[in-house]
């Protein structure tokens, strides 16, 4: 296959140009200084240009706490952007691949969430990627909306993906234990983001590591049982004592009704993703 993916300093898109290439594909990989999605005309000059196969949209504006008083930015690039990106791929008849996220969800479930729960997000950062979803799947029938979260991987810059190197120089972390999630290997999410390109399957997908979630606090602890860190290094906080300005699901913990149905085999246990991970 031929495609194209943007937002290719970003953690998820790295792993996902080393897969599609050890897979053969032919891949254009732009980051943000060669193409902005929210520019509508650059968009359909990349896509005109390219002409790929299928597109996976890694881009994204993920400062969730600055999106509260950067609306325009976020707006942009979550919404302007998938919106355009969609337009574009319609135009060459590609398959369109767009990342969003479990916040979308508002949190007061107890259980996980799957494709039939309604979204209904927060913050602005949340709304902006539901926006980006209803955009996507207006623009183009064929768009791909794949929610995911608690993401972490080789280079990223996040808390999950960081908390090790950390833990490892001796200083302590603070890790919420009353907010849950289930993680994601960027590796893996990368691996089936090619995955359902191929299939062309246009839905809306929950994609996550499989196994039954974990809070902050137990990603953290779980690292320093694999990576033999110090557990008294990890001090345990509330969600509210963070006193962050975005609000955040305490609950985002998803599962997808569909994968399985259509062929696509579980992503493996995160804790075993994790243990790759850390090795």
């Amino acid at each position: 296959m031929k495609i194209l993916i943007t937002g290719a300093n970003g953690m998820v898109a790295r792993a996902a140009l080393e897969h599609c290439r050890s897979l053969g594909d032919e891949v254009i990989a732009l980051t943000r200084a060669d193409l902005d999605i929210a520019d509508h005309d650059a968009v359909f000059a990349s896509i005109s240009d390219a002409r790929p196969d299928a597109v996976l949209n890694c881009a994204a504006y993920t400062d969730v706490d600055g999106a509260e008083t950067d609306r325009d930015s976020s707006y942009h690039a979550n919404a302007d952007g998938p919106e355009n990106l969609a337009l574009a791929c319609k135009s060459v008849d590609a398959a369109f691949v767009t990342i969003s996220t479990d916040y979308v969800f508002d949190g007061l479930k107890t259980g996980f969430y799957t494709q039939r729960d309604t979204p209904n997000p927060q913050g602005v950062y949340a709304r902006s990627k539901r926006e980006g979803e209803i955009r996507a799947c207006f623009a183009y029938s064929r768009s791909i909306i794949v929610r995911s979260g608690w993401i972490f991987g080789k280079g990223g810059t996040n808390f999950l993906s960081v908390m090790s190197g950390i833990l490892a120089e001796g200083r302590s972390i603070q890790a919420i234990g009353d907010a849950y999630g289930t993680p994601t290997y960027a590796t893996d999410l990368a691996k089936r983001l090619r995955a359902l390109a191929e299939a062309d399957l246009p839905c809306t997908f929950h994609v996550t590591n499989s196994g039954s979630g974990t809070s902050y606090l137990g990603f953290a602890e779980k690292v320093c049982e694999i990576g033999g860190f110090d557990r008294g290094l990890l001090r345990p906080t509330s969600k509210d004592d963070l006193r962050r300005p975005a609000p955040r699901p305490a609950n985002s913990k998803m599962a997808c009704l569909l994968s399985e149905r259509l062929g696509f085999a579980p992503l493996q246990n995160w804790e075993d993703a994790l243990k790759e991970f850390l090795a």
